[in-house]
Order: C-alpha cells, then structure tokens, then sequence
C-alpha cells in the first residue's frame, strides 16, 4: 500500500475516534475506573498522536550516500514486518494508539494484546480500524493473560518486534523469550520512581500543586508519576503542611460523577499491593500526614494518602507503588538532591520547580532520565520522544524516534560501470 494511502487510512481513523470521543471516554472510565474527563483528554491526545504520525507516513526514505570506490550507494527504510505490541490498562486507549500509529505510518502489521483488565477499548479501536478500511489482517487484537497470550507474543518466531508498556520484572521476561526465540527487536517502557526537586525560591502553592498533580494522577496509576518529592528543608514544614491540606481535600468517589478527581484502583490485587505499600511505610517509620487506608468496603478505594519524614532507605523511597502515595523527602543541597535522585535503578522521568533557570539546566543536564519537566509535570507532546533510562525501558515512543523502532535500513550497492 502506498504511504500517502497509509496516512489517509490513519486520518480516517482519527475521524473515527472524534466521532466516538464521548462513548470511548465512558468506556475507558467504566471498565478501568479513570476519571471521565481525563478519559476524555486522553482521547484528545490520542487523535492528536494519530494525525501527527500519519504525517510521517510519506516522508520516511533512505539516503544516497558518497560510499568510497565506483558505486552508486543509497539506504532504503523497510518496515520490520509484523509486530507484537502488548499494552497496559491504565491508558488503553492512548496506549493502544502509541503502539499502533508508528506501526501503521511505517507500513507494519500488528498483534495487539491489551491489558486483561481493560479489553474492550483495544477491541472497540479495532472495529474502528475496520471501519476506517484497514485491509484484513493489518489489526489483531488478542485478548488473554500475560503468561499465555503475552508470552506466545514474545516468543512466536513470525513476529519481528515486540513494544510492551508495563513492568520492569514482565519486561525483563519479554526481551529474554524475544532473544531465544528469534532475536527479535524490542521495545519496553517501564516503570518509574520518578523524583521531583523543588527547591527553596520555588513559589511554595505552585510547587505543591505541580507535585499534587505529578503523584495523584489516575489515582498514581502512571509509569512516570513524581513518586519521590524532594523538599529544600528550609520550605519543607510548610510544604508538608500544605500538601495534606491538598491531598485532603481530593473529591473519592464514583468516576462518572460531577466534581469527582479521585476514582478507585484498577482491582483488589493492585488495591492490596498499594495497602501494603503504604503499611510498611508506617513500620518503618514514615510520619503518615493524611490518608493510608482503604475507603469503605465496595470498590477499590484508598484514602490520598500523604508521608513526611521519609528517608531512601525505605521501601516507599525505593519500590514502585503505583497508588496514590506522595513521599516527602527533606534535602540540603541541590548536589545532594541530584546524586539521590539518581540512586535508582530506574529512570523514565524527572522534574525540578525552582525559578533559578540556571539550577534548572544543571538538574536537567545531571539526571539520568528520559524526560525532565522544569516548573510543569507530565506534560506530552506528540512531537517529542518519551522513554526511560535505565531499567525503565529501552526505545522511544512518541516523535519522529518512535519510527525507528518499526523499522530496518538495508544498503544497496550498485558497480557503476568503469570509465573508458
């Protein structure tokens, strides 16, 4: 199929999901328990990914290049072939449409495996593919259990690449069933235990909401969250202070609902996983400010919950939660707050709220991380790559890098006929 064709597939396609914004943004509330406006955005930005790489679609080409001795020499950018891509369930939607847009715009074929926990917005985009006139076969979605269909994905031979979004333990098994089976290429974005620096000039509200909104976000349910805050200890009291204040005062309830900016864990596991979390935080000596229990008994719900006095040494400082838990850590120095930000195994995303633009550039160019937000917080673009250092991933989603990822360059010599 021509490019262009390709691109138009794919404008098709966004048509498509503007059209079904509203329905698609309930279903994704619904079935994973996110609230529904940032079901909505999510949507938004969904489309907005779409368009951008089918942009792409018909300006991905090789290059003649001036190789020594008599040949005419070019590259030419082939796509992988087909492609196994297994998506999370805290942004299905969006994170179906970042695996299958660079696919499509570099002309690949893909298997899609979504989250067991949220299937039926992978299957709905399908249908829209179908609709939109993908050809028979381009799209496949499987629905399963990691171990099952996850794990044929990494190891069938006839799937050249591999993208998966979750955890660094599934990650690590998803690139060694790749390599024993046929070496394919692989992908991963992987989690976080992202730190957020704010140092004394910061304006202190500012700096609270940035850090409020960077953890509580989908109920913390995002790779990159800021799950490590960082405070100067000459503004750390009154930080803390106000943090609970804000974290108090988030509206828990039914999703759908009016006004509501906390909803419930995906399910009982993740909920007990993110209780546990917060209990041996109380045991080793975390000061809990507000939250750490669960609400009620029908649904998936925790309290926001906020510690201070938190130290690296503890489970909270150093394991991935991925709950509605903000650790407040004091710092000294800006030096100090760099190395410790860095003594982690992962690395996908950072942030630093100072109005001091020098401070900010020398954080940015210190930190072993992906993505680094100054004075903002989980902030996207579809211009721009997103992915991890580290054991938070390997690759790049999002950008022009993204194309890479989905495709080969193969060299062509021709002998240029000898000068008589």
């Amino acid at each position: 199929m021509d490019a262009s064709k390709r691109a138009l597939l794919m404008h098709k396609l966004a048509d498509l999901i503007e059209r079904d914004i509203h329905y698609l943004a309930v279903l994704q509330t619904m079935e994973g328990g996110k609230i529904f406006p940032a079901s909505y955005g999510e949507i938004i930005f969904s489309v907005n990914c779409l368009r951008y790489l089918a942009g792409w679609a018909d300006k991905i080409h090789g290059q003649t290049i001036p190789a020594d001795g008599p040949y005419f020499t070019y590259t030419r950018k082939e796509p992988v072939g087909v492609v196994g891509q297994i998506i999370p369930w805290n942004a299905p939607v969006l994170m179906a449409v970042w695996k299958l847009a660079p696919a499509f715009a570099t002309g690949c074929t893909v298997v899609l495996k979504p989250a067991e926990d949220t299937p039926i917005n992978a299957l709905y985009i399908a249908a829209l593919c179908k609709e939109a006139g993908f050809p028979a076969g381009v799209v496949n979605v499987v629905p399963g259990y990691g171990p099952t269909a996850g794990a044929a994905i990494a190891s069938h031979p006839d799937i050249s690449k591999v993208a998966f979004t979750g955890s660094v333990a599934v990650g690590k098994s998803i690139m060694a069933a790749a390599a024993q089976s046929n070496l394919k290429k692989v992908s991963l974005e992987l989690g976080g235990k992202s730190p957020l620096i704010i140092l004394p000039d910061a304006d202190i509200d500012e700096a609270v909401q940035i850090a409020h909104d960077a953890l509580f976000i989908n109920q913390g349910q995002v790779c990159c969250s800021g799950t490590r805050t960082f405070v100067h200890e000459s503004i750390y009291d009154e930080f803390v202070k106000k943090a609970k204040a804000k974290a108090e005062a988030r509206k828990v309830g039914d999703p759908l609902a009016d006004g509501v900016v906390h909803g419930p864990q995906i399910n009982e596991k993740m909920m007990n996983k993110v209780l546990d979390y917060i209990k041996a935080g109380k045991e080793q000596g975390a000061r809990v400010e507000c939250g750490g229990e669960r609400i009620g008994t029908t649904g998936y719900f925790i309290q926001p919950t906020v510690f201070s006095n938190v130290t690296d040494n503890m489970k909270i400082a150093r394991e991935e939660i991925f709950g509605p838990v903000q650790s407040i850590i004091k710092f000294k120095t800006l030096e100090e707050a760099i190395e410790r930000a860095n003594n982690t195994t992962y690395g996908l995303a950072s942030g630093i709220v100072t109005k001091d633009i020098n401070n900010a550039l020398i954080y940015a160019n210190a930190l072993e991380a992906g993505n680094v937000w100054i004075n903002c917080y989980n902030v996207f673009s579809p211009q721009t790559p997103f992915g991890g250092y580290k054991q938070s991933g390997i690759g790049r989603e999002l950008g022009e890098e993204t194309l890479h990822e989905y495709l080969e360059v193969k060299t062509v010599y021709v002998k240029l006929p000898s000068k008589s």
